[in-house]
């Protein structure tokens, strides 16, 4: 199991400071899965959190056109923006989705059909 982040969606400012196409906010993914037992008794558990955050453009003198950015540069720039704290919460979050999907503390439904 391992954390996996992922870019879904970029803001952009068309012009600013001068800079065309500059990226101000990063809508991420992080995601897992397990896979256990095989065959017929194989199940995948994934875990997910989805949010986003805005880039600090008060200095642009490292400045990355928006066509030029690579995804790595995005996930780059949202875990800075996000600190190592907050990163290391949603991969927390993740790997506990897998823990509960995979021996549930609750559940939900009523009891007749």
């Amino acid at each position: 199991m391992a954390a996996t982040w992922s870019i879904a969606s970029l803001h952009r400012q068309v012009s600013l400071d001068g800079k065309a196409d500059v990226v101000t906010a990063v809508h991420w993914q992080v995601m897992d899965s397990e896979t256990v037992g095989s065959g017929d008794d194989e199940v995948t558990y994934s875990g997910r959190s989805y949010g986003s955050v805005g880039l600090d453009t008060s200095d642009l003198s490292s400045f990355t056109a928006y066509a030029e950015v690579t995804e790595a540069d995005a996930i780059a720039w949202a875990k800075a923006a996000l600190g190592e704290d907050q990163v290391a919460q949603y991969e927390k979050s993740v790997a506990d989705q897998l823990i509960e999907k995979k021996s549930p503390t609750t559940g939900t439904g009523v009891p007749w059909t």
